[in-house]
Order: structure tokens, then sequence, then C-alpha cells
């Protein structure tokens, strides 16, 4: 049940979840060159939480391919190995990310890992971004083996420079650098894998910075810059950071940038109608005989919410609220964009649901082509075939059990919707609200809301069953869902809220 905030765009951080990041490219200066190889990547979606679009650091291999880090090129919608990106650029040979150089539009990019990978991400966080038009800069040469330890080395970055805050004076648009060296790999102690640089002072004084991902360690070869690694992610506090050692994958970039061993494209999962929500997934959804002229209403879990939840054996009611909802296409770019300016309903006592009204109309939105659910108004009952339609791709599930008392923490659930585990149906944290369809494709019926993580009975992110005797049931990884067909009842045609209506027996603050 619990919400897990997901990382912004292209953080250092990335495939490294628990580990704090790197703070700032610090023990450098800020250039006074530029190096024409060197860019900035900056996608329009996801778009990086800073004024100069800045994600991540590239490189220029060749007139139309850089390379970068796989977790900078993960945040595509689905996060997709292989694809056609949109709204994504890089600013080629210039000091300010803001201007100068040469800009061009990536078309397709090729990832070596994901953090799902069964061989493991770490010493192959990278990625090659094609560009549409060739660019004009001098590429940079890989290195030709791995440096050795104490070798020179130079970083570059346009990364944060502040270590306790995220305001606009936090991002340099001005390219910054430092001199320092390849350390033993044994100096970072975050993780040791084979095919990474450990880079920086042995204090951490010299490193990278959060947003520097993808950012190089040069090394020289005679006269020349040549590139050693790649940033992928931070190391223990007050160390220096892991690089990803290119010299160890020519092979594959060679393939893909000579056309002779391209992999293919992913296969995109629909996720049409999707909305992210900071760690959690939502739908807009119009109730049975909603107006078209209606104020749109945004469903998701009760645990969700923005600031405190519910309480248990409470609610919360007409609340204000200001949260920005991207409606997804079926490749998981924003459709169409709206505000939930008010929290309509939320609790987590008797099912996990909360409601948001935005700022238009069921009208508006399907004028501007976003997909809109249907709410249902009947139950999910054991064997209904459902659809698990999350930010990441879609799953099959079945409806194996509807159980009638469901517990975590201090909360209770009725009629929850158990998975059966046969059905490859496997939700996890960042998935709660994803909505549940129907057969038709079209109608939500439930929302998942929770899995049991650790085989822990009735504790926080634990769910157990409870048999009318009391007795409780946990199996680890089992996952549930919440009905939805409660709210109908609550609701009029212009879709306002009556805890008191007719038939209407959701839990009141």
């Amino acid at each position: 049940m619990r919400s897990t905030p997901l990382l912004v765009v292209a953080v250092l951080a990335a495939p490294l979840l628990s580990a704090a990041p790197a703070l700032a490219v610090v023990g450098g200066t800020e250039s006074t060159s530029a190096y024409e190889f060197a860019g900035s990547f900056q996608p329009a979606s996801p778009k990086p939480p800073r004024p100069d679009g800045h994600g991540c650091g590239v490189e220029v291999l060749a007139p139309q391919w850089v390379l970068t880090a796989s977790h900078c090129a993960g945040k595509n919608p689905t996060g997709a190995r292989n694809g056609v990106p949109r709204g994504w650029k890089v600013r080629i040979g210039s000091l300010d990310t803001t201007s100068g150089g040469e800009v061009a539009e990536v078309d397709h990019y090729y990832r070596l890992a994901t953090s799902g990978d069964e061989g493991g991400f770490w010493g192959k966080d990278l990625a090659l971004l094609h560009l549409r038009t060739p660019v004009k800069a001098k590429p940079v040469r890989i290195a030709s083996t791995t440096p050795p330890d104490g070798t020179p080395a130079r970083i570059l970055g346009w990364g944060m420079t502040c270590a306790d805050s995220s305001g606009p004076e936090c991002f340099p648009s001005r390219l910054h650098e430092a001199d320092t060296v390849v350390q033993p790999l044994s100096t970072c102690t975050a993780a040791a894998p084979v095919g990474e640089l450990c880079v920086g002072s042995r204090d951490g004084k010299v490193a990278a910075a959060n947003m520097d991902s993808g950012g190089p360690a040069l090394v020289r070869d005679g006269d020349e810059w040549t590139l050693a690694g790649v940033v992928s992610g931070p190391s223990g506090e007050g160390e220096p950071v892991l690089y990803t050692d290119v010299t160890r994958h020519t092979d594959w970039i060679d393939g893909i940038v000579s056309g002779t061993d391209v992999p293919p494209d992913d296969v995109i999962p629909n996720v049409e109608g999707t909305v992210g929500l900071n760690g959690c997934v939502g739908s807009v959804v119009r109730p049975p005989g909603a107006a078209p002229g209606a104020e749109a209403l945004l469903l998701t879990n009760g645990h969700c919410v923005q600031g405190e939840r519910p309480a248990p054996g409470s609610a919360l009611v007409d609340q204000p609220a200001d949260r920005e909802v991207a409606i997804a296409d079926r490749q998981g770019y924003p459709r169409a964009t709206a505000r939930a300016n008010r929290l309509v309903y939320a609790t987590m006592t008797g099912t996990d649901i909360a409601l948001y009204r935005l700022d238009k109309t069921y009208a508006q939105l399907a004028a501007e082509g976003a997909k809109v659910f249907r709410l249902t108004s009947k139950p999910v009952r054991a064997g209904d075939p459902l659809t698990l339609v999350r930010s990441g791709g879609r799953s099959d599930c079945v409806a194996e059990a509807v159980v009638d008392r469901l517990r975590e923490g201090g909360y209770e659930m009725t009629r929850s919707i158990r998975y059966a585990t046969t059905a490859g149906c496997a939700p996890s944290q960042g998935h709660s609200g994803s909505p549940l369809l129907a057969a038709d494709g079209v109608t939500v019926v439930g929302v998942h809301n929770t899995h049991n993580v650790a085989g822990a009975v009735c504790t926080d992110d634990n769910p157990c069953e409870v048999g009318p005797d009391g007795t409780t049931t946990a199996v680890q990884g089992r996952a549930y869902g919440q009905q939805v067909h409660l709210l109908a009842a609550c609701l009029d045609r212009g879709t306002r809220l009556d805890l008191d209506r007719h038939g209407c027996a959701l839990t009141k603050p």
C-alpha cells in the first residue's frame, strides 16, 4: 500500500534507489572552453525539473550518434529498452545548456541494459541515441583499454551544485569540469561490479553531480581526450562516483553505429489513459449518467493523496488540491493535460480509493483526444477476467477470489480483489492506483492497491486476509485490488458527491 515517489528524470541515483546521490560537481571550476563532442540531453517528456531542461550528459561518437547512460534513456514512459522517443533533443558543443552549439532531435534510442535484466545493470549502464540529422562536431574516440588505477581523468557536466536545495540557483547552465583520478574499484563501496570505474577523489570532494548521469570520464591519449567512462551512479557518502567502463562495450556500440547488429524495437504496450502521480497511477473515469459538460474525475488510491492520508475509519471530503494530470497516449506520452484542483473524496477504510476533480470537462478532454474510462456500477466477482493498466505496461489478471476482510496496518478493507497467482499478474510498488479494466477494455472495475512484500502478517506493505473467526492468512507476493462500484451510487450527473444519497455506502468523514 505504501506509495513510493519516483525519482525525477535522469538523476544520478536512478539505478541505485537506496544510495545517497553525489552532491554536485565538486572540486572543479566552470569550463572556459567548450568540448565539441560533449552535450546536454534535454528530453521534453518527461521533462527534467530544472529551467534549462537539462537531464543528462552525452558524448558524440559519430555524426548521428551520441552516448549516454541507460537510465537516462530509461525515462521513456514505458521503460522500453529500444524504441522511438518523443520530444528528445541534444545540444552539442556548447558551454551553455540554453544557447550555442548544435541542437539535434533524437529519433531512436538503444539501451544496453535495464534495471530488470537478469544479468544485472551495473557495468552496462549505457545507451546510444540516434540523431535525426548529423552534427558537425568532431566525435570523441573511445579509450583503447580500461584505464589503470591512478590514471588522471577529467570529468564534465551540468549537474546540481546544491546539497540541500533544488531551487533554480542549484542548476548551472554553464559547463563545469574537474580533474581527478581513477580510483581502485574498492574505493566505491556502494557496489563493486565488474565493468565499472570508480572516479573522483577518495573523500568525494571532487566528484560528479546529481544530473551529471551520462557525462564523461576522459583520459588522455597523446594530445587528445578519449572517453573511458560514463556516469552511472553514486557510491557511499563522501566517496567517488561509479562510471560504466565504455571500453568494455565497443562491440555493442560498433554493431549499432555501423548498422550490422541493430536490436529490434520493443513492442510498446498500450497504456492509453494512465496518469502518473509521483509513485502512483490514476485514470480519468466517467460515472454512469455523467453529463459531457461535467467536470472530469480522476480515480486513484486513498493512500496516493497528497499530504496526510485518511485516518482509519474515516474519509477526506472536499479538500483543496493542486496536482498536474497528464493523460497518456498509447505509448505513455502526454495526450492531454489538466489540473486536479479538488480532492472530492478519499478513504482507506472499506476500500482504498480517492477521487480528484479536474479543471476540464469530459467534453473538453474528448476534444483533446484523451482516453476516458467508464466507471462501473457493478462489483467484481471471483473468476472475472481483469486487465491491469499501469504506467509501464499491461497485465492480464483474473480475480481469484473476493476477500471479505483485508487488513493492512491500521486499515481494514472489505470485498477486496485477490489476483490469481497463475495469471502472470504481479503488480508492485509504484503501481498503486492502476486501473483494473473489465473484459470490454473501457470500464474500470477496480484499482490495484497493495501486495504482501515480505510475508509478514497485517503490517504496512504486508496485507493479510481475515477469516470469519478472526484467523489471519498472509502470503508473500499476493496482490490485491479494491472495488470501485460503490462510487457510482454517490455521484450525480454533474459528478457531485453526496454521501447521503440513496444507495451510497462509502465511509463517511
